[in-house]
């Protein structure tokens, strides 16, 4: 008789080992009921401007909550808010945005003061940001006021007003500052092809312009290589009530560019790029209302799209094609733009002509432009001061991986 095959082993299956989760060790977790184990679900948002929920963590909230910044610029025309939450490393996540023209700086160069009216509507615009502020646990903020603030003979008295009335402490910054914070909002659009750029950016009542340099060495903090840099005493405000923006000939836009030329020819550092200046590696890149409505008339937006528009390269010649186009309009057409408005047809020639005054000192093949400038560079500054951006510092940068939770 034969003897029968002995029959196959049979496999064991391993047991797998419970997982971990944050704060509690895997067998305490197991032993405990269901509905008593440990669970994370998202604190109630104070956010009421539709923003989806955020997904849960498999870690605890206490760690891994939103860490919230925000920069606030209150200029000579505008008072913009940004607030964010930092993703990948240099980089964050808008979520609340703010911005309305208020021409603090209106007759400002003809009296030397902040008007009541003026006054009052900037305050209109701050309690605005007030209340976005408080929405939200802000970790950081960073609060600043520019050339009005400066010019003005009752500038600080005005920000004595402004903590009276809304609670918000604000800071002049000095020339220089917002030249470097203009040139860090802008980092991520100078690219690796590129050896050196002037960055500009035209205001209200100044105009800050800065050289920077990447041709030797890179780092991440552009406004580390900045050579050299100045502040032109005039924006799109102050020309454009000193030449009356509204009615613009081409006579005017000319006594304009050259007025601003003028300005820019005391600048005693203005050939640090000289050597550069029309190579491959070199281009403008503004940022500032007159070259964002440029692109928006350019791209023949129907109505303003900051995706559309932030980065985008124009050629010399496109941007002298919209200066002509520009000029040949009436303010009430320039008004009928949806790009431009009411609240910018007696601004954005004036703004137009201290461009052209830039592109003569600095000639270019190419302009880029930045839809993001002060409150981005102010944002940067203060992640990367906390670290945010450090390996294992952020853990919401991450988030996309819990998606299923």
């Amino acid at each position: 008789m034969q003897a029968s095959p002995a029959a196959p082993a049979k496999r064991r299956r391993r047991r797998r080992k419970p997982k971990a989760q944050a704060g509690v060790a895997p067998d305490a977790a197991q032993a405990l009921p269901a509905q008593a184990r440990p669970s994370v679900a998202p604190p109630a948002s104070p956010v009421s401007d539709g923003t989806a929920p955020r997904r849960r963590s498999p870690q605890g909230d206490a760690d891994h909550a939103p860490a919230y910044y925000a920069a606030l610029d209150l200029g000579t025309n505008n008072c913009r808010l940004l607030v964010a939450t930092p993703t990948r490393p240099g980089q964050f996540r808008v979520v609340d945005a703010f911005s309305r023209i208020v021409r603090l700086g209106e007759g400002l160069s003809r009296t030397g003061r902040l008007s009541d009216a003026a006054m009052a509507r900037a305050v209109e615009a701050l309690k605005v940001c007030r209340d976005k502020l408080d929405a939200r646990p802000i970790r950081r903020m960073r609060l600043i006021a520019t050339e009005a603030c400066r010019a003005a003979e009752n500038g600080e008295e005005f920000l004595d007003r402004v903590r009276e009335e809304t609670g918000m402490t604000l800071e002049i910054v000095d020339r220089e500052t917002e030249a470097r914070l203009a040139v860090s909002g802008c980092s991520s659009l100078v690219g690796r092809d590129t050896h050196s750029v002037v960055l500009f950016d035209i205001g209200g009542g100044s105009s800050e312009i800065a050289l920077v340099d990447v041709k030797e060495r890179r780092s991440r903090r552009l406004a580390d290589h900045i050579v050299a840099w100045t502040s032109l005493q005039v924006g799109v405000v102050t020309l454009s009530e000193r030449f009356d923006g509204r009615h613009v000939s081409e006579q005017t836009f000319a006594d304009m560019t050259d007025y601003a030329t003028d300005l820019l020819n005391r600048f005693e550092e203005r050939d640090r790029l000289a050597d550069r200046v029309g190579l491959d590696g070199f281009h403008l890149l503004g940022t500032s209302g007159t070259v964002t409505t440029l692109a928006g008339i350019h791209l023949d937006l129907p109505r303003y799209d900051r995706r559309r528009v932030d980065g985008l390269w124009m050629t010399s010649q496109e941007v002298d094609a919209m200066n002509a186009r520009l000029l040949s309009w009436s303010f009430d057409e320039r008004v009928a733009n949806p790009c431009i408005g009411a609240d910018r047809a007696d601004l954005v020639l004036a703004g137009c002509a201290i461009l052209e005054a830039i592109r003569r000192v600095w000639p270019s093949n190419r302009l880029r432009v930045a839809d993001r400038g002060l409150r981005e560079g102010i944002l940067t500054e203060m992640m990367a001061a906390d670290g945010v951006w450090r390996r294992g510092a952020n853990p919401w940068r991450n988030r996309t991986r819990w998606s299923n939770r």
